[in-house]
């Protein structure tokens, strides 16, 4: 079963990278922003964090909502509407291994998005380390697993392949400004920012902005790993309960 697993996760991890539009907006495009904005931020501080590293905490969490939420999502109802889920309770691979497949070819690129996107912020523009790679480590997991979970759960409200981008951009854009991936919230109206204290993304960015804060870090934040982990449980009772393999377009 293993095998079968490794196997296909190398698959999924093919079709991605063949993929150019998926491989642009959900791998590249988040680097590309971090450079392109990178020069905004200097020495200044943001929330008692250099403003660069602010920054590269907020497109760290960009990338992981963009990856294991919306490009997850967006994968899973195309391939649903075009039968190929359908087709896959056919095969001998077991449905779960083929859906755990896609998820764990998601968790490598956010990997891979993560490291490259590390390596851009530190010596590109000026970011600093995370304090404690075992922690920031295991808070990008818990990112990755909680939007994994609403990514699959959102498909059981999309109808059609067509508008799955437009659900999807329409949910995750918006969060990812009112959360405060670009800028402080606390620079934004107060009932905008009373808003963005109810999204998950919010809580990912405290956790994440913590990693880089020496003496902070994930046990610091027990509030906001218990919102993000209530999302993600949430999202993954609503994933069981909705989740098709059948096309839902008529």
């Amino acid at each position: 079963m293993m095998r079968v697993l490794l196997r296909e996760v190398g698959n999924q991890q093919r079709l991605f990278w063949r993929s150019h539009e998926s491989a642009f907006f959900t791998f590249l495009l988040p680097i590309i922003l971090l450079l392109l904005l990178g020069s905004a931020y200097g020495d200044s501080l943001e929330e008692n964090v250099k403003g660069s590293t602010f920054l590269l905490a907020g497109l760290l969490g960009y990338g992981i909502v963009a990856t294991a939420f919306a490009g997850l999502a967006i994968t899973l109802v195309v391939r649903r509407e075009a039968g190929v889920l359908k087709r896959v309770r056919g095969t001998p691979v077991p449905t779960g291994v083929y859906l755990g497949a896609v998820i764990v070819s998601t968790l490598v690129t956010i990997a891979l998005l993560v490291v490259a996107q590390l390596l851009v912020g530190v010596y590109a523009i000026g970011a600093d380390w995370p304090e404690a790679p075992l922690s920031f480590l295991l808070t990008c997991l818990l990112g990755a697993a909680a939007f994994a979970a609403l990514g699959l759960a959102i498909t059981g409200v999309i109808r059609s392949a067509e508008g799955s981008s437009a659900i999807v951009n329409a949910l995750y854009l918006p969060m990812t400004f009112l959360s405060g991936a670009f800028f402080s919230q606390t620079d934004m109206p107060r009932f905008l920012e009373a808003i963005g204290d109810v999204l998950p993304l919010t809580y990912l960015l405290r956790l994440l902005r913590d990693e880089f804060v020496a003496g902070e870090g994930l046990g610091s934040s027990p509030g906001a790993i218990a919102v993000l982990a209530v999302w993600g449980a949430v999202g993954l009772v609503l994933a069981v309960r909705m989740f098709k393999w059948e096309p839902r377009e008529v």
